[in-house]
């Protein structure tokens, strides 16, 4: 935990639905506003000192074999997805953590380290969309009806070397490859409103440590350590993959959104029931 010891801490959130609140509420629990850039540095650091031996500057490939994790996010597809993330500093916010929906996807802001906001963005794929680089983030935000926000990054201080694109992937279960253990985005992705997958990828090596561990000492088989492992994984996630599923669809229906937006303001919105269920 010493690695999230200054992290920010989020209590309050924020939906919008193309620049209109939806829904306010605070978390029962703390939510860590800290970049991937500095976790993984640290990560990095403590994996060195207790003897680990990183290899960078080389691309790894997902190929099956004993003794082999594989956990480098997600395996690219023809999936029906673009994500979009940048550090912007001067944004405006009402709340800790918003979720800015509209009708091509969402976007998430959450403040980080050194008063930058991560912007994390998940659309429907639109190859037809015009911008190149760092302006395909508000291009696609303007299409989705979200032209304040657009607006509003656009003004920002962009973070050199922070934007980033990933496209051609899909949510949930990932298409399992014969032989090869998977943790992380690579075994399952949640959809990102959650915002539950970086915890997601700590509990995995939690559920992943003892079957490994086990086989590292000759205790177990790695067919059996790895067959350990997958059990693990779906008794711990299944439930909130499914619930998060069942829930995606309707955050990118207007009229999935507009009945949320009904139920917030007559304050039948079950914020926490939802929460407990995919996190």
């Amino acid at each position: 935990m010493e690695h999230f010891s200054d992290a920010l801490r989020h209590r309050s959130l924020g939906w919008y639905d193309r620049g209109k609140l939806m829904h306010e509420d605070q978390f029962k629990q703390a939510a860590y506003g800290i970049s991937r850039y500095l976790l993984d540095a640290r990560l990095v650091a403590q994996f060195r000192e207790l003897g680990g031996i990183l290899e960078t500057g080389k691309r790894a490939r997902p190929e099956p074999g004993i003794g082999k994790v594989w956990a480098a996010g997600r395996r690219p597809c023809k999936g029906r997805w673009i994500g979009l993330k940048a550090h912007v500093r001067q944004l405006p916010q009402t709340a800790d953590l918003e979720m800015h929906a509209g009708g091509n996807g969402y976007v998430g802001l959450a403040g980080v380290e050194d008063g930058w906001t991560n912007v994390c963005g998940l659309f429907r794929l639109n190859r037809a969309q015009r911008g190149v680089g760092e302006e395909l983030l508000p291009a696609y935000l303007e299409a989705g009806g979200n032209v304040a926000l657009a607006a509003a990054l656009r003004a920002g201080e962009w973070k050199k070397g922070s934007f980033s694109a990933v496209a051609g992937f899909e949510l949930g279960p990932q298409v399992p490859l014969a032989g090869l253990l998977t943790l992380g985005d690579a075994e399952s992705m949640i959809p990102p409103f959650t915002g539950n997958g970086m915890s997601m990828a700590f509990q995995a090596a939690e559920c992943a440590l003892d079957p490994l561990t086990a086989w590292s000492r000759g205790e177990v088989s790695w067919d059996l350590a790895a067959k350990e492992v997958r059990w693990a994984l779906k008794r711990r996630f299944s439930r909130r993959l499914r619930v998060a599923q069942a829930l995606h669809p309707i955050l990118l229906a207007a009229s999935g959104r507009a009945l949320l937006g009904q139920l917030a303001t007559r304050h039948l919105l079950p914020f926490q029931r939802v929460l407990t269920l995919i996190r």
